[in-house]
């Protein structure tokens, strides 16, 4: 059995669930956060954005170095913005998928901190990983949008807002 064509259907599964709550995300609560140490709406709904893109850094690398990454959140200054990350970031995904082969997703990837190892993967697992980051995130927006009175949509079938339920 091919894994790829069940990735990349599972990705085009989940990411039209995550483009119903970006979607949702409000300009105006950017900065707001249920808790102190909690992320801003902001910073969560980017976070999700760019999980989406994870695919192609778990095909085309060996693994991730927290401490040697450089990274920046992609600047998102309203929701068309973060709709629009979170699309390049799915076809990025989508591309990396359809160019891998069956062999690479038996290979390792590392996710480490200098010398500390967090996790090592057969790279269809960290996919896997990738997939189930959004599912949380995705979780933890739609409580935010809970808990400022915004309808959630279904994500596997109704959810108290919708009519049917």
């Amino acid at each position: 059995m091919d894994m790829i064509p069940i990735l990349l259907a599972e990705l085009e599964q989940e990411a039209q669930t995550t483009r119903k709550m970006l979607t949702l995300v409000p300009d105006d609560k950017f900065d707001w956060q249920p808790h102190p140490k909690s992320m801003t709406m902001l910073n969560l709904a980017t976070h999700i954005a760019e999980i989406a893109a994870w695919p192609g850094l778990m095909l085309n690398t060996d693994g991730l170095d927290f401490g040697t990454m450089d990274y920046t959140p992609t600047p998102v200054h309203n929701n068309a913005d973060l709709l629009t990350l979170f699309e390049k970031s799915l076809a990025d995904a989508k591309a990396a998928l359809e160019a891998a082969n069956e062999a690479q997703l038996t290979d390792t990837w590392t996710m480490r901190n200098g010398d500390v190892i967090f996790r090592t993967y057969r790279k269809h697992e960290a996919l896997r990983v990738a997939y189930c980051q959004t599912v949380h995130h995705r979780a933890q927006l739609g409580v935010y949008l809970r808990l400022l009175a915004i309808p959630i949509p279904g994500s596997y079938g109704p959810s108290a807002d919708d009519n049917s339920f």
